[in-house]
């Protein structure tokens, strides 16, 4: 399971601080998929990145005992000045995966081609993403943390995420924040709004975007 606990998170500003999210508390369990809805700003990604480990909370904990992916195409984690070839080996040796067989694979699921010897900080948003995401699939978590916003390039590359995230591993749990109710729909059991800085939670999806719906 994860486990949430008083999440509280709180960012510098004029004045004061900004509360993002206020004492947020929730269980996800083994195989569990829960939708997080909410408008620009309302804290989903601030939520995902916490519950990944790229953010710390200002207060509160988060408590797992299951493996928990970093957030699905987050690249803040590379090394700017490394190649992706540089930056894969590292990822290898953290994760004591084999070099050989997980270059073939980034290099067919990413396809970038030379650019993966060229220093990451030369590529663009999109291509980062697609290494990012190669990465993140390569390594077999019991929990995958999905950002609406990393899911980008053509509609052949998000057929080929889609069958990875959602055919293959459909057995995972997922945490998936999107402002697509089809999608939603579509992917979850259950689901959340972050709205006011809390975290209200529904057991039915449909019940989720009804009242969702009307804010």
């Amino acid at each position: 399971m994860i486990r949430c606990i008083d999440l509280v998170k709180e960012y510098p500003a004029h004045g004061g601080h900004r509360r993002v999210l206020d004492r947020v508390n929730f269980q996800l369990d083994r195989g569990q998929r829960l939708g997080v809805l909410g408008r620009n700003g309302a804290g989903k990604s601030t939520l995902i990145r916490i519950i990944g480990g790229v953010e710390l909370p200002t207060s509160g904990r988060v408590e797992h005992t299951m493996s928990v992916s970093w957030p699905l195409a987050f690249g803040g984690a590379f090394q700017g000045s490394l190649s992706g070839l540089d930056n894969l080996r590292f990822i290898c040796r953290i994760y004591d995966l084999d070099y050989p067989a997980t270059r073939a694979f980034v290099d067919d699921f990413a396809e970038l081609g030379r650019q993966l010897g060229e220093p990451v900080k030369t590529y663009s948003s999109g291509m980062r993403a697609r290494l990012a995401f190669a990465l993140s699939i390569i390594i077999e978590f019991d929990c995958y943390l999905i950002d609406e916003v990393i899911m980008v390039g053509d509609a052949r590359f998000l057929t080929r995420c889609q069958d990875e995230l959602f055919g293959k591993r459909q057995d995972r749990a997922l945490i998936i924040v999107s402002h697509d109710m089809g999608f939603i729909r579509e992917h979850c059991d259950h689901a959340a709004i972050i709205h006011n800085r809390h975290f209200l939670s529904y057991d039915s999806v449909h019940d989720a975007i009804e009242n969702y719906d009307k804010l």
